[in-house]
Parts: structure tokens; C-alpha cells; sequence
């Protein structure tokens, strides 16, 4: 299902990929020019990923976990700090080889939108950032936490439910 109001909508978005490894940055951003993204930012590590953001100020981030400097998980402590960092409720998309339920419940409670495993499909990249910008979930501080607020659940209680 490849409409143009998909591309027309994925035209408009700045998008920042922070991955250490290069090849991964090139692949991932062929992905989106491929699905009409036309603005793609690249940094290879995580205090490149925050100068990125305060400079650049994405619409969205391709955030890989296991980084040089800092790792996803630093960055996504530093992002998500309202009245510290800029820009706390920036949309975030794990993207990683980390598939374990752990590591998605982890990435959950970091404050990622969406948590996508490598290698990835440009049909699951699409829906993602879909997702992200035609329902946007706006920011809510649960306890200690910064994180999306939850998406309603659906009636079928054997649904699964992505992060």
C-alpha cells in the first residue's frame, strides 16, 4: 500500500539516522529516500546524534542502540529530559539487532515511539514513521519516566501490541 499521501507526508519529514556503523547509515537512508523521504541526516555517534538535533531539529530519529561515545541508551536519557535537553519529545525510532523482549521493554521505558529490529523492510520503516505522524502519541512523565503515552489497547486481548 504505497499511496501518495504516504510519500507526500514522508517528503515534508527532516529525518536523522544515527547508527556508528556506515553501511547501515547508507542502507537505511536509501530505504527512506525510496519511500519519498527527501531531507535524511546522518551522525555516527551519540554526541554527534545531540549537536544533530539542536542544529538540525528533526522531525524524526533512526536511533541504533550500540554506538561510540555515547550509546542509544545515553542519548535517549539526554533527549528525553524536559527542561534540560531541547527538544524531550522528539520522535524516536529504535532501530536495532537487539531483539530480545528485554531490550524492546528497556527501549520502551527509555522513551522510544517505535522499536524496529535490523536488518528491517521498507514496508515495517514505512508503517513506523506512518505511525509516528499520522497518530502522533504526545509525551507524558510516568514517575521517573518520559515517554510516549501508551496507545489505546484493542478489544481482542490476544492482539499483540508493538511497543
Amino acid at each position: 500500500m504505497h499511496n501518495n499521501s504516504t510519500e507526500i507526508l514522508l517528503q515534508g519529514l527532516e529525518i536523522l539516522i544515527v547508527d556508528g556503523n556506515a553501511y547501515m547509515r547508507r542502507l537505511t537512508r536509501a530505504m527512506l529516500l525510496n519511500l519519498g523521504a527527501k531531507s535524511v541526516m546522518e551522525a555516527a555517534d551519540g554526541l554527534a546524534a545531540l549537536e544533530a538535533i539542536r542544529t538540525c531539529d528533526p522531525d524524526v530519529m533512526l536511533l541504533d542502540w550500540d554506538m561510540p561515545v555515547l550509546s542509544g541508551m545515553e542519548v535517549m536519557r539526554i533527549v528525553r529530559s524536559p527542561g534540560v535537553f531541547p527538544r524531550p519529545n522528539l520522535p524516536i525510532i529504535m532501530l536495532t539487532d537487539r531483539a530480545h523482549r528485554s531490550a524492546v521493554i528497556e527501549a520502551q521505558r527509555a522513551g522510544v515511539h517505535e522499536f524496529l529490529i535490523k536488518p528491517t523492510s521498507p514496508k515495517a520503516l514505512r508503517d513506523r514513521l506512518m505511525s509516528i505522524v499520522a497518530k502522533p502519541r504526545p509525551m507524558m512523565q510516568l514517575g521517573e519516566l518520559y515517554v510516549p503515552k501508551p496507545r489505546h489497547k484493542r478489544e481482542d486481548p490476544k492482539a499483540v501490541h508493538t511497543v
